[in-house]
């Protein structure tokens, strides 16, 4: 393979490593001016800097989330809208702990709705997290997508929840009070500085309160320049699957998809696994 460094002029100040921005968003290659970061570099930084605050701090507009999810998923009653027990953003940002558990007045409006003695197969929970921006953005084209998915299968669905101020462990106690099965949670994950807009799926079996992380599985980066719709609600229904008929979750259930809705043939093994 030709040498990238031979093409540039070599009083040049452009980096010889440019020509591999075109495989990553990551701040590789950005060149100099003299001893400095050129001025343009730096605006850019400020600039993703700021749009990464802003979608910690963007509140998330519910009404306008509900009406989307409910067009989304017209067979499903009218998305409950719920709050943790943190107040406001700032509690939020500074008490994780509140978070993960939901009000007093939301925690009586779901033991309302609870589906009876049988309970239901699945819980949907959608909460702002870190970015609302990323939720906004993403939850209802995944959620339409998985709706496809499952309309030829047997799944009683609980109302959707939206959360506001929640964190992953909130699905917990939704998935309890609900007496689902298992639980989904649509999050917005923490910004990063080329990442402003991205979502987090968490499935939980037998969810209540009190669990750990080792007992979910996360599929992550969902976003248009990450992992597409598609492909993010082709895992989400296999370990949708694959959790009803092992009923298990977490470290015990990979993901062993391969593209779109594929599965890794008989007796073959995932990569790493």
């Amino acid at each position: 393979m030709a040498d990238i460094t031979t093409e540039l002029d070599p009083d040049s100040n452009a980096d010889p490593w440019q020509a591999l921005r075109q495989f990553t968003a990551a701040r590789i290659a950005l060149g100099h001016s003299g001893v400095s970061q050129r001025t343009s570099a730096q605006l850019d930084f400020q600039l993703a800097h700021a749009r990464a605050r802003d979608a910690v701090h963007q509140a998330l507009d519910t009404a306008s989330l509900a009406r989307a999810l409910g067009a989304a998923w017209p067979e499903v009653p009218s998305p409950l809208l719920l709050h943790s027990a943190a107040a406001d953003r700032n509690v939020y940002l500074q008490r994780p702990d509140l978070g993960r558990r939901l009000d007093d007045a939301s925690r009586a409006r779901l033991r309302a709705d609870r589906g009876g003695e049988r309970g239901y197969d699945l819980s949907i929970v959608v909460a702002d997290g870190l970015s609302a921006l990323g939720i906004e953005q993403n939850a209802t084209p995944l959620l339409q997508a998985l709706r496809e998915r499952l309309s030829a299968e047997a799944w009683t669905l609980a109302p959707l929840a939206i959360v506001e101020q929640g964190r992953v462990a909130i699905g917990d106690e939704v998935g309890e009070l609900l007496g689902a099965q298992v639980v989904v949670v649509l999050i917005g994950e923490r910004p990063g500085l080329s990442s402003p807009d991205s979502m987090g799926l968490y499935i939980t079996w037998a969810p209540r309160v009190g669990l750990t992380d080792e007992r979910r599985n996360c599929i992550s980066n969902v976003r248009p320049a990450g992992l597409s719709i598609d492909a993010a609600a082709g895992k989400l229904h296999y370990l949708l699957a694959e959790a009803r008929r092992r009923r298990l979750t977490g470290i015990h259930l990979k993901d062993e998809t391969i593209g779109v809705g594929a599965l890794a043939p008989a007796g073959g093994r995932a990569f790493l696994l």
